[in-house]
């Protein structure tokens, strides 16, 4: 359709936009929604994985929530969450920072740096194991004492070691992030500043962290969100270990379902994951003020 002088009507690209955003629902409902309402359905049932599937009503429910090691796996999975994001988050604003420079080395950087994301979680946790290995590993090799502790088998250093090599691996992802957020702010106000006598110091502060502060609660969200579902690196790597040390809820889950043949109960905790991850996803929308939408619509 055109209009009187002869131009394409503005209307056109709103008849086609829901077009173009049905494929998109389509794969959401098909591989999110149904799953999920059939893990909710699953959950009131009693179910071996491989046998017919029986209606128990609250069975699971009350299986899990009355089982004494259920606080201990939400403690250190919010433990988890919470070490991990305060050392995740400073290094990547401090990298994406740097890497938003307009050097060409910091280019390469960036592409150096974001090679930890590449790889897989079950390679890095096998890797990791290998090199801190006490009697074998890169501690043992290179007769480095501090290295050739057991890693694994004190549960403030498996704890400490997953961290870290969950830090390792995403803080690249985050950094990239906090590069765009960087980037997207205007020289102009840095320009005012280095008039006034602001430092590069002072500059960050007063200028760098107030610019990013949706783009904080971006990352946050989307680091919040997958520190509930850290399985592999962990199952990998310490099997929740030693003890329950590192038993995370996401890894509790696996060991009902897939080793005790529990998929009621484990189905019960899926759910329990996924209402945290809502609750922690909207009041960090909620902190992040109502013209959050807004401001990141305008930045982008």
């Amino acid at each position: 359709m055109r209009s009187p002088a002869g131009h394409p009507s503005r209307r056109e690209p709103r008849s086609i936009l829901p077009w173009l955003v049905a494929p998109a629902i389509v794969f959401f409902v098909g591989f999110a929604v149904i799953p999920l309402i059939g893990v909710f359905a699953l959950s009131f049932t009693t179910w071996d994985g491989i046998g017919a599937i029986h209606p128990s009503g609250l069975t699971s429910w009350r299986a899990v929530l009355t089982d004494p090691g259920l606080p201990h796996a939400l403690w250190v999975t919010f433990l988890v969450m919470a070490v991990s994001w305060v050392v995740q988050t400073p290094l990547s604003i401090l990298l994406g920072t740097f890497l938003a420079g307009r050097q060409r080395y910091r280019a390469v950087l960036g592409v150096v740096y974001f090679v930890p994301l590449m790889l897989s979680s079950a390679a890095i946790a096998i890797a990791y194991k290998a090199l801190l290995d006490p009697n074998f590993g890169l501690g043992a090799g290179l007769n480095i004492q501090l290295l050739s502790q057991d890693w694994l088998g004190r549960p403030g250093l498996a704890f400490g070691l997953v961290i870290f090599v969950v830090s390792w691996q995403f803080i690249p992802f985050h950094s990239l992030i906090y590069q765009g957020g960087v980037q997207q702010i205007p020289n102009s106000l840095y320009e005012a500043a280095q008039l006034d006598g602001a430092g590069r110091i002072r500059q960050f502060f007063s200028i760098t962290l107030p610019q990013l502060r949706y783009t904080i609660i971006t990352s946050s969200t989307l680091m919040v969100a997958g520190s509930l579902t850290f399985f592999d690196l962990i199952y990998v790597l310490t099997e929740g270990g030693p003890g329950d040390a590192t038993r995370v809820l996401a890894l509790d889950m696996y060991k009902r379902g897939f080793q005790a043949s529990l998929m009621g109960p484990a189905s019960a905790i899926a759910v329990i994951l996924v209402l945290l991850g809502l609750a922690l996803a909207l009041l960090l929308r909620r902190l992040a003020g109502p013209d959050a939408g807004a401001s990141q619509l305008e930045g982008a």
